[in-house]
């Protein structure tokens, strides 16, 4: 996987040597592949894995990964004692969790907080700092607190530069308590975006999610990243179709001319959203192709009538290079009126995935 080693050493020099580099590999690695970008990842030198839950933390154990894990969503207190046997650190972010914690101590696995300072999602309130650093003295030995972190809410966007570093002032000042009562802890804050905007307050460790697979968030554009990865079917069938005849579920598209068509075997189940139909494009023989009528749930029609010689088992790039041609998935997402995040992470996982 030449494209993601690349990203890789392009972050590892962005952030220098002193600070640490989680790969965030959460939600399937964005749609590429948990098991088998953790395993490249790991083998590149990164510091930590960050992912989504136990199941997916558990997964990466059982294939043999050693790096430091870290579980970035909540954790069911049923799971508590499968992080401890597979020593993955957890994230800890209300006093019910401190609470679950307890009933088990000392058979816990290690933990960060995760503190709230002004997304409002997971976290500590700020204004919780005392009772909460009262509560971690009391009832746990420092060895299992092993880091503090927050999420910024809009860092690649210059609109919001005040609130993100009022976030940032906010989780300096909570840092500092906890500092004053002798706590030592690995500190992060920055996801990608944050990374690249905020490069005087990376903290002790960032983590990389999207831009490790090629993309970066909002305006932050400034780095030479490759996409990772590029999705193909093939052609299953080729058809002439009369002008006038019309294609898809409820008749959706007229044909404007006698036409050529290709059916491939992909559709909605597969991640190729439905709000692409009639309107994206593949590449198939080094040309592009538009989508003719509805996506399906494993179906997808391309007008072929331009492209010369097409038969069964051709193949077609839905996302990535093929001649001269790219199709992004940063285009699709746009047609489908969302981001490249839920696009690739709704590929399904089922596909197969090769890793060249």
């Amino acid at each position: 996987m030449p494209a993601l080693a690349h990203n890789y050493q392009i972050f590892r020099k962005l952030i220098g040597p002193k600070v640490k580099l989680m790969a965030v590999v959460k939600s399937n690695a964005y749609g590429h592949g948990l098991i088998g970008c953790s395993q490249y990842l790991e083998k590149l030198g990164v510091d930590w894995l960050g992912v989504d839950s136990v199941v997916e933390g558990t997964h990466l154990r059982q294939k043999g990964v050693k790096k430091p894990i870290l579980v970035l969503g909540y954790t069911l207190p049923e799971r508590i004692k499968e992080a401890y046997k597979f020593n993955l650190t957890i994230t800890i972010s209300t006093f019910d969790q401190l609470t679950a914690l307890k009933k088990l101590y000392p058979k816990i696995p290690k933990f960060h907080l995760k503190i709230d300072t002004g997304m409002h999602r997971q976290g500590f309130l700020p204004g919780q700092t005392k009772e909460l650093i009262d509560t971690l003295k009391r009832d746990f030995s420092p060895q299992f607190i092993g880091g503090i972190y927050t999420h910024l809410a809009a860092p690649e966007n210059p609109k919001f530069k005040r609130a993100t570093l009022k976030q940032l002032e906010i989780f300096d000042l909570v840092c500092e308590a906890f500092k004053q009562n002798n706590f030592s802890l690995l500190r992060h804050v920055g996801a990608t975006g944050g990374t690249v905007a905020f490069p005087k307050h990376r903290f002790d460790l960032v983590r990389v999610g999207i831009g490790l697979y090629g993309f970066l968030p909002g305006s932050a554009q400034n780095l030479d990243l490759k996409e990772v990865l590029s999705w193909k079917t093939v052609v299953g069938e080729v058809k002439a179709v009369k002008k006038g005849e019309h294609v898809g579920y409820g008749f959706t598209e007229k044909l404007e001319r006698d036409s050529k068509l290709a059916i491939c075997p992909i559709g909605y189940w597969h991640g190729y959203s439905r709000l692409l139909s009639g309107r994206s494009y593949a590449i198939i023989r080094g040309q592009l192709v538009r989508i003719v009528g509805r996506v399906s749930m494993d179906m997808v029609v391309f007008d072929v009538t331009k492209v010369s010689e097409v038969a069964p088992g051709e193949e077609v790039t839905l996302i990535g290079e093929q001649g001269v041609k790219k199709v992004s998935a940063v285009e699709l997402a746009h047609i489908s009126k969302t981001i490249p995040y839920e696009f690739l992470t709704r590929l399904n996982p089922l596909m197969k995935r090769l890793y060249a």
